[in-house]
């Protein structure tokens, strides 16, 4: 007679060989391409110089890193020649000037990483392109030369380390700080249709430190030193203005609530159109900053 308990085994086998060949083969997970949301996160209080590894610039003297509302930089000296490396900004737009290049590091799924052929002179410089199109700039200038896109490439290794290490930070502008203020929200008000035009729209850059609307623009940064020239009055704040090129800035500065010994500067700028120079679009220049000034904090 059949052994009863042997026989139930084998039902039981039988049963769980055509129940697992019903089952569909579960594939492994792959990390989604990594766009600079992800992996950035709020742009508008990016803290850029945490994405720049110093120790990276061997053989150098590294001063501190200044960061910016868009960027970070850090000067340095390599055997007696100065230079500077700068992380920032942020763009999307199209950029004919990048092209590809044999980049040696690894890089996390998604990101690209080209060079650029439109650099200042003794400056080499490299695109950090995300899955989404969005381009993150490295760049380094001065240093030794024949040494500098090497050095730029191991400044591209620490900003993917950043990236994929959490090492990623945000800063918190205190209440006075301009990093607070929304650059459209400046611009979008009918004391303006007269220089930048009724009809027009505005177009806000990637983190909200500036904005663009018709022939004027603001555009908020930090620096080491406050314009120069002569001083008026504008919108309740001291204020400078002078032409640059096509254009006529005016600026005002206010000490960093954040970093000492650094200033908030607003600018201001309209450009001319009537193939003059900047000196003919001052008169719109300084209605624009008259309103604007007024209204920052």
């Amino acid at each position: 007679m059949r052994n009863p308990i042997v026989a139930f085994g084998a039902l039981l086998i039988a049963a769980c060989a055509a129940g697992c060949a019903a089952e569909p083969a579960v594939a492994p997970d792959t990390p989604a391409p990594l766009t600079a949301v992800s992996a950035l996160g709020d742009f508008g209080t990016l803290d850029y110089c945490s994405l720049l590894d110093t120790t990276r610039l061997a053989r150098s003297t590294v001063a501190t890193p200044d960061s910016s509302f868009t960027g970070c930089q850090a000067d340095f000296v390599q055997n007696g020649r100065q230079g500077s490396v700068t992380v920032g900004p942020l763009a999307a737009d199209r950029d004919p000037n990048i092209q590809p290049y044999d980049y040696a590091g690894r890089l996390p799924d998604g990101i690209t990483v080209q060079r650029s052929s439109f650099a200042p002179a003794e400056t080499c410089a490299r695109t950090i392109t995300f899955a989404e199109g969005i381009r993150l700039s490295v760049a380094l200038s001065g240093g030794d030369a024949d040494q500098r896109c090497a050095r730029t490439d191991t400044v591209v290794d620490g900003v993917m380390a950043a990236l994929t290490g959490g090492r990623v930070r945000h800063v918190q502008f205190p209440d006075q700080s301009w990093g607070r203020v929304d650059a459209c929200a400046l611009l979008q008000s009918h004391d303006l249709d007269a220089a930048s035009g009724a009809d027009t729209q505005t177009a806000g850059g990637m983190t909200g430190h500036s904005c663009i609307r018709g022939k004027v623009s603001v555009d908020f940064a930090v620096v080491k030193q406050a314009p120069t020239g002569p001083v008026e009055t504008l919108g309740g704040r001291n204020a400078r203005v002078a032409p640059d090129g096509a254009f006529c800035r005016a600026r005002a500065v206010q000490p960093s609530p954040a970093t000492a010994e650094r200033a908030e500067q607003i600018t201001v700028s309209v450009v001319d159109t009537t193939g003059s120079s900047g000196d003919a679009a001052c008169p719109a220049a300084r209605t624009a900053a008259e309103a604007v000034f007024a209204k920052i904090p």
